[in-house]
Parts: C-alpha cells; sequence; structure tokens
C-alpha cells in the first residue's frame, strides 16, 4: 500500500476516534438545539426551504446542515444524538482529508502533511465544532475543498473549468452553510496569502473558467436567500435588519480580543505559539516558501476576524486550520533535529508541552477521582479504570521517549492521549451532572396528556428546552404584543426574570405553581446555574 493510502487511512480511522466515538456523551447545547429543532420541523411540518424553529421564521443562517441533519435523522431515527451529530463529524472528515491532500500540494512531503493534519484532528475547538451538530464546522469543511480545487486551478494547467466548477459548488455548500463567514475567514486569506507568496501566473488563461467559477458559486450560494426573500419578504427583512445591527452592537470586543487564538489549538497551544515565531523558525523549516504562506494565512485570517467588532471564541475555528498547517512546520522539524538539540531555548518548551501531557496522564486516577468523587463514579468505575490504565501507560511513555529525545513517537502519543480521551473519559462526561433539581421540559408532556391542556411559553422560548419538549410551543409575548390565551384553563411556562410581568398580565386571574422544569446541569445557587434554562409552570384560570 503507497504511503499516501496509508496516512489517509490512518486520518480516517483516527477521526473516527476522535469525532464518531460517544458523540452521545454530551448534552445538546444552544446552537445545537437550533440546528435539531430546525431539523426536527423540516420532518414534521415539511419547512425544508422556508425554515422555522418553534415554528417561527430561522432564515438567519441557511439551511444546508439542516437538511443534512434531517436526512439523517429520517434515516437513523430523530431521537438519536448519534444520528442528528453524524454529518458534522462527517464534514470534519473531509476537512482533514482535504487538509492533507493540500499540505501534500504544496510542500510535496507526507510527513508533513500528515504530522499537520494529525495537529489539525486533535485542536482543541475542532474536536469540539467537529462533535458538535452546528454550522460552523460545516461551512469551513465544505470550503476547504473549494480551496483544495482552486490551488489545482490556480497551478495546474489541465483541467481548468473542472476544477474551477468543482471548487465553485463547493464554495456554494459553504455559503449555504453559513453565509459569507468561511469566505471572508478561511478563503479570503488564503487567496490573499496565495497571491503574495506563489503569485498568480498565467492568470489570463484562467479567465474564462474563473468566470464560471463565479456564476456557478453565485447560483449555488444565492437561491436559496432569493427564494426565501421572494416568498417571505417581510420576515427576511426583519431578520436581516436584527442580525446586520448584532456585528457591531452585539459580543462587541477590542481588537486585540482573538490574539491569544493559539490556545484554541488545546494541547498544541506551546507548539503553536513557537510555530508562529516566523524568525525562529524561517531558516529551520524544510520549505521555507511553504512555511511563509501557512503563517500568512493564519494571520490575515486573525486579522480579518479582529476588524469585526462582534467578536467569540468560536469564531476561531477558521484560524485552526492553517494554524495546524502552519503548526505542522515546527513538528517537522523537531522530527529531524530534536535529538540534536543542545540550547535549553529550544528543547525546553518541547519538554515542558509533552511533559505536561505526562503528568496529565499519570495523575489523572488520583486528581480524576478527587474531582469526580466516588458517588459521581458509582456506575463508572469501568470507564475510569479503563481510562486511568491507559493514560498512565500513555504518561510513562512520552516520558521514556523524551528522556530518549524520541520526539516521533511523542507526537503520536499525543495524539493517542486525545484519542483515549473521547473513546473511554466521554462515557464519564455524565457524571458532570450534578443538578439533584434536573428535570427535562420533555415531562411536560405527560402533564399535558393527564390534564389535557395547552401550555404556553410567556416572553421567549429556550432552543434547548424546545428541542427537549418536542414540538413547538407559542409564545405570548411577541414584538411588545402580548396574546391573552382564549381557553378559561391553560398552563404558562415562566422563567425567572419575568414573573413579575407574568403576574401584572394575568391580575384577575387565580395562579397555581405546578413544578419547575430546570435543565441546568448544575445545581441552583452554582456559578453556572442559568435562568434561562429552567421555567416555572403555572396552571392559569379565569
Amino acid at each position: 500500500m503507497k504511503v499516501k493510502k496509508i496516512h489517509i487511512t490512518i486520518l480516517i480511522l483516527v477521526c473516527i476516534a476522535i469525532f464518531f466515538v460517544n458523540l452521545d456523551a454530551i448534552f445538546v447545547n444552544i446552537m445545537e438545539a437550533r440546528n435539531f429543532t430546525t431539523a426536527r420541523e423540516m420532518l414534521h411540518d415539511g419547512n425544508w426551504l422556508l425554515t422555522t424553529l418553534n415554528g417561527e421564521p430561522r432564515y438567519q443562517k441557511p439551511p444546508l446542515p439542516t437538511w443534512l441533519t434531517a436526512l439523517s435523522a429520517a434515516t437513523f431515527g430523530l431521537k438519536s444524538l448519534t444520528a442528528l451529530r453524524l454529518p458534522a463529524a462527517l464534514i470534519t472528515v473531509v476537512l482533514i482529508i482535504f487538509s492533507y491532500k493540500l499540505a501534500l500540494k504544496f510542500t510535496r512531503s507526507r510527513t508533513y502533511a500528515f504530522v499537520s493534519s494529525l495537529i489539525m484532528a486533535t485542536s482543541f475547538y475542532i474536536v469540539f465544532a467537529g462533535r458538535n451538530g452546528q454550522w460552523d464546522i460545516f461551512t469551513h469543511g465544505f470550503m476547504m475543498v473549494c480551496i483544495y480545487q482552486l490551488y489545482l486551478f490556480f497551478t495546474s494547467e489541465e483541467k481548468k473549468y473542472q476544477h474551477a466548477l468543482i471548487a465553485a459548488l463547493f464554495f456554494g455548500f459553504s455559503f449555504m452553510s453559513k453565509g459569507p463567514v468561511s469566505l471572508y475567514a478561511l478563503l479570503l486569506p488564503f487567496l490573499i496569502s496565495f497571491g503574495i507568496v506563489y503569485k498568480y501566473h498565467n492568470f489570463k488563461s484562467r479567465i474564462l473558467p474563473l468566470l464560471v467559477f463565479l456564476v456557478v458559486a453565485l447560483l449555488v450560494s444565492g437561491w436559496w436567500h432569493w427564494y426565501t426573500f421572494t416568498f417571505d419578504t417581510q420576515d427576511v427583512a426583519a431578520i436581516t435588519k436584527k442580525e446586520t445591527s448584532n456585528w457591531t452592537s452585539y459580543n462587541v470586543r477590542p481588537f486585540y480580543y482573538y490574539w491569544s487564538f493559539f490556545t484554541q489549538s488545546g494541547v498544541w497551544t506551546i507548539p503553536a505559539f513557537v510555530g508562529l515565531l516566523f524568525p525562529y523558525l524561517k531558516n529551520r523549516v524544510f520549505n521555507k516558501k511553504a512555511y511563509l504562506f501557512t503563517f500568512l494565512w493564519t494571520m490575515v485570517s486573525v486579522v480579518l476576524l479582529s476588524i469585526i467588532p462582534e467578536k467569540k471564541s468560536r469564531y476561531l475555528l477558521p484560524v485552526l486550520i492553517p494554524l495546524a498547517l502552519n503548526t505542522g512546520f515546527y513538528i517537522e522539524y523537531l522530527f529531524r533535529r530534536f535529538s540534536e538539540l543542545k540550547d535549553k531555548r529550544e528543547t525546553i518548551p518541547v519538554y515542558f508541552n509533552f511533559g505536561l501531557i505526562a503528568t496529565i496522564g499519570l495523575i489523572f486516577p488520583i486528581g480524576g477521582y478527587l474531582f469526580l468523587g466516588s458517588e459521581a463514579l458509582s456506575g463508572n468505575w469501568g470507564w475510569y479504570i479503563v481510562l486511568s490504565i491507559v493514560l498512565i501507560a500513555i504518561g510513562v511513555f512520552i516520558i521514556k521517549k523524551l528522556i530518549q529525545k524520541k520526539i516521533k513517537p511523542v507526537f503520536y502519543l499525543t495524539i493517542a492521549f486525545i484519542a483515549s480521551i473521547i473513546c473511554f473519559g466521554m462515557p464519564l462526561a455524565k457524571t458532570l451532572t450534578i443538578n439533584p433539581e434536573y428535570k427535562s421540559l420533555a415531562k411536560l408532556n405527560d402533564w399535558q396528556q393527564k390534564t389535557n391542556l395547552n401550555v404556553y411559553e410567556l416572553t421567549y422560548f429556550t432552543p434547548e428546552m424546545i428541542w427537549e419538549y418536542g414540538q413547538p410551543i407559542e409564545v405570548l409575548k411577541k414584538d411588545e404584543r402580548f396574546k391573552t390565551p382564549n381557553e378559561a384553563t391553560f398552563g404558562v411556562l415562566v422563567a425567572e426574570p419575568d414573573k413579575e410581568y407574568f403576574r401584572k398580565q394575568f391580575e384577575g386571574y387565580s395562579i397555581e405553581k405546578v413544578t419547575r422544569y430546570d435543565m441546568n446541569p448544575n445545581a441552583p445557587g452554582s456559578r453556572t446555574h442559568r435562568d434561562r434554562l429552567y421555567r416555572d409552570l403555572y396552571l392559569v384560570k379565569k
């Protein structure tokens, strides 16, 4: 078997361990709940084009990821979290494989391409995004295929129209996943960096196929937006106005907010930082031109994201893609030269980074027990023991190989460290749910079956709770207008901050508290207990 095929096979196996195993281990988060609920309403109500969330128009995000989620749910079951998260895991594999193919193209080094792809697959936020059924990983995964095809388009004199057409299709798929996000944060930095480093040669011969690219990309990207605007103009206009205002008024952070971006790579934080020390590394890498390319790609992406006033940590996901490619140059350098290095300024960061990982593995049995406690581990001792044994073994071997200055096995043991945590540690995530008052809104269905009463949400709905409930629930207050139910008796879900408003609106009614639905993983009084994740159910009578 050729080395390339072996590498791709190993990458797929690593991706299976990291992105597919224990996909149902953690709770549905707010972004997932929006996607999953919209997918459910596609299947139940047929809202495939004019998409909805809790029965209301949901045009903030294009629907391609939700279509894929709905198709997976229709195939494997709507109640299966694994099925709902499966499309995100699959597109992450696409991202990793095409990153490998791109790295191989611009360096012709299989070792470098393999190493950088493994770094990408185990970078913290890529792991998180790849195991979550939300939009971000889709837009960047599709865009990476587009970028690979554009690289071939600009560097090869053959199959120009084919490369342009495939690139256009995947550009459109990316746009249909989260609008222009990946265009701005991943593709544009790539094009700028490519132009600076490699130049756009023989551009005139590429004008016609480039026009084909632009036309097809525009059609694939824009048809759904045209459709929604044509058939639901008022709602599209209102949503667009709100979304664009958020860019300058919501989650506004200073320009430098993203400049600790390399920490989002998790265990690769120190290697990623060293890899960004261009003056230090530029004469040590095996391909100076390619290193400059990945360095510029990373930094241009960070700068462009920093310009936008609205900032969130998860928006750094596209930066981690070129960052992994950039970090690969440093790791490849260590493969070649670490055994010869004498300068402590070069060796200490390596010993510290991988020694810390080894230490975590060695102390996990004690630290994990103290953190989780015997009560939480009850029923999960098997997973805990297996994880402890594996992490101790990995820790011991990392230290042994560090002493021998054999960095290559240390690197692969680090990959095994991450994969082991996913495979054997994720089942322990359930032990972190320590809210004795936890009660899913799904149980509201039981109360409604007993009483045969309608239930309304007072002021706003929480996506996670609507997802658990299983169907849309009408909100009484919309756009400063309040709708009083016509029934003589009904239920109302009330958030903690809205209780005074609730009593004012139903003054003169008989009000009786029935129960509380608390979907917070942590107990009331804890720092992470959120008002938005619990509701009190009141029985209201005229």
